[in-house]
């Protein structure tokens, strides 16, 4: 009688070692993914930061040279006049010495709102085209919203001229906020009013705290 073979099966799989490996492989992906959103987080605040400065630096730099506001500055063939890039000039304000921009108008260019953006870009302060009219003449911010301009801000805000920024994610609002100022959003020179994701939320009441999950309208005075 003869015998037959035998045939062992092996079972193949991951020993404790290797699955170590792959945990750890997929930690350190992990923290790349993390760390890299943190840094783009970081760099979109700095953006932001440095445009309100910018700001700030071109509307005094426009009241030093032309003794007027940007916006409020008039008539049109004055502007126009200047030559350049001021031939494109199609907005010009009544030379009241204030701004009439209501906070409905921050973000639509409605009102002496995209003079403003005009005048600064003719002027060479900030870049962009003069000619843009309208929701067309505001700059979009680091967090693909709007920058608009309005003489009223958020509730509570003192100032003739508010710069405001459009849908800033919560932790941003607070680094930007504490960065420039005290760090609080219903109290100082930056304000904010939580929004509605995906819109450009008009600024209205001051929020009283930061929730890194909301979205903010964050406003500053110049």
């Amino acid at each position: 009688m003869s015998s037959r073979p035998r045939f062992i099966v092996s079972q193949s799989g991951f020993t404790l070692v290797e699955i170590a490996i792959v945990l750890v492989i997929i930690g350190l992906l992990l923290g790349g993914v993390m760390k890299g959103q943190e840094l783009i987080t970081n760099a979109k605040v700095k953006n932001a930061v440095n445009s309100l400065n910018s700001i700030s630096a071109a509307y005094n730099s426009y009241t030093d040279r032309y003794h007027r506001m940007a916006g409020d500055d008039g008539p049109l063939l004055t502007l126009t006049g200047r030559g350049g890039t001021w031939a494109t000039v199609t907005q010009f304000g009544n030379n009241n010495g204030v701004l009439n921009i209501t906070a409905a108008q921050a973000f639509n260019g409605g009102g002496e709102n995209d003079n403003f953006w005009q005048h600064l870009k003719a002027a060479g302060f900030i870049t962009g085209n003069p000619a843009d009219a309208n929701v067309q003449a505001l700059p979009r911010n680091a967090f693909d919203g709007l920058t608009g301009v309005t003489a009223v801000g958020v509730t509570g805000m003192t100032g003739t001229v508010v710069i405001c920024l459009s849908k800033v994610p919560g932790k941003a609002a607070a680094n930007i906020d504490t960065q420039l100022d005290d760090g609080l959003p219903g109290v100082g020179a930056v304000m904010a009013t939580t929004g509605v994701a995906g819109a450009n939320t008009i600024p209205a009441a001051a929020a009283a705290s930061y929730d890194e999950t909301a979205i903010y309208t964050l406003c500053r005075t110049l």
